[in-house]
């Protein structure tokens, strides 16, 4: 059965504004920082540039029609590029003029033998990242076009990140792990691998001043990957009851902003100590309350009484049967946000304190698929299912 959804604050994003006239769904879109505009590209095979007009109306000043569906794109302000991704596996690159009223074609890579998945421009390296349905993670060198390096990853990666300092790439794949890569000119390298998804990883986060990497997963969870100072240490986040499709992380207030399939949109306060979730234990019977697993046949036979079923407390990780873990409680600072099944001695150990959510939660209405947080405006963009991209004011929450 679902998670209860705790019910949304007063506090809450305003809509601001609705951009429509799609004729598919918009796969990205992003916010131009110190415009008021958006670049969308959309699966009707258009990349257009949205201005808002003094009536308060977005019109598109560019709209280009490309010969295949548009998948994903990467924006740099400072040089005005525009990296998108196709269906059929080639990135076209284009330059904004000043004034974002024209777009002039720059170069086209072909990149992947199937559907671009992720791209990502890297103005320090001069580097093109992507990765395909063909499942290969290339780079391409922007300034002559070349490509420099590819590499051949266990699944189809649907999550792409990038640390300039270290030249670490973070690629989340659909057998739900996450992968470090370190990246040189003309060749790559496996570091190591995080498994703690059992659904398809579908968003990844990196903060490189805490340096920490958040990856959601069609698992409805978040995990926050510590690489920093305590390396390899998983929070997890329990905030969703559909796929996180979005994230986002305003490092100036050191909040996550999360956004699932189901419409929800959840502020995480990451400025608090959060503790890693215990691992399950294993047992024949209850750690509690001694009684035998309906699979220990020999205690059962030994004490004539029937096995039960095996549940864990998610504070302590103890195997207990129902009845010595019939309560419920949050536990924020683990990230559960949502009432999980807790043993009796814990629940009595949980303080109301403790139960302080850590989180808020709002309703886009609509099925977002993609979302972009400018910090410079506080605005969050978010694209639906709908065909509808909605702009917010995120300064209400995110402060």
């Amino acid at each position: 059965m679902a998670a209860e959804q705790p019910k949304p604050q007063t506090r809450k994003p305003v809509l601001l504004s609705k951009i429509e006239a799609f004729q598919d769904i918009v796969t990205t879109a992003v916010i131009i920082p110190k415009e008021d505009g958006v670049i969308s590209v959309s699966e009707d095979r258009t990349i257009r540039v949205w201005l808002k007009r003094d009536s308060g109306q977005y019109w598109p000043s560019v709209y280009q029609t490309m010969s295949n569906s548009c998948t994903c794109m990467s924006f740099n302000p400072e040089t005005r590029r525009l990296s998108v991704g196709m269906d059929t596996g080639g990135i076209s690159e284009f330059i904004l003029a000043e004034d974002y009223n024209k777009m002039t074609p720059a170069r086209t890579y072909q990149a992947h033998q199937g559907r671009v998945m992720v791209v990502l421009f890297v103005l320090e390296m001069e580097w093109v990242l992507s990765t395909g349905q063909d499942k290969n993670f290339t780079w391409h060198c922007s300034e002559s076009g070349r490509q420099l390096g590819t590499y051949r990853t266990a699944a189809c990666v649907s999550g792409l990140q990038f640390d300039v300092e270290t030249r670490h790439a973070f690629v989340g794949d659909q057998s739900g792990q996450v992968t470090i890569l370190k990246v040189e000119q003309d060749s790559c390298s496996m570091v190591t691998t995080f498994k703690g998804h059992t659904g398809n990883v579908t968003a990844l986060c990196w903060d490189p001043g805490q340096r920490v990497l958040f990856s959601g997963s069609s698992d409805n969870s978040i995990i926050m990957w510590d690489i920093g100072g305590r390396k390899g240490t998983a929070i997890e986040l329990q905030g969703h009851n559909d796929k996180v499709q979005g994230l986002c992380f305003a490092s100036h207030t050191r909040q996550l902003i999360s956004c699932s399939s189901d419409g929800s949109i959840v502020i995480w306060n990451m400025d608090v100590t959060r503790q890693e979730t215990p691992e399950w234990l294993d047992s024949d019977s209850c750690q509690k309350c001694e009684q035998p697993f309906f699979w220990n046949f020999k205690q059962m036979w030994d004490s004539k009484k029937i096995g039960l079923r095996q549940h864990h407390c998610r504070k302590c990780g103890q195997a207990v049967c129902g009845k010595c873990s019939a309560k419920r409680s949050t536990i924020p600072l683990m990230g559960f946000e949502f009432e999980v099944r807790v043993c009796d001695s814990c629940h009595e150990s949980i303080t109301e304190e403790d139960r302080a959510p850590t989180a808020s939660f709002h309703d886009s209405k609509h099925s977002i698929v993609h979302i972009h947080y400018e910090a410079t405006t506080g605005n969050l963009l978010t694209s639906g299912t709908d065909k509808v991209i909605k702009l917010w004011d995120m300064t209400p929450v995110v402060s």
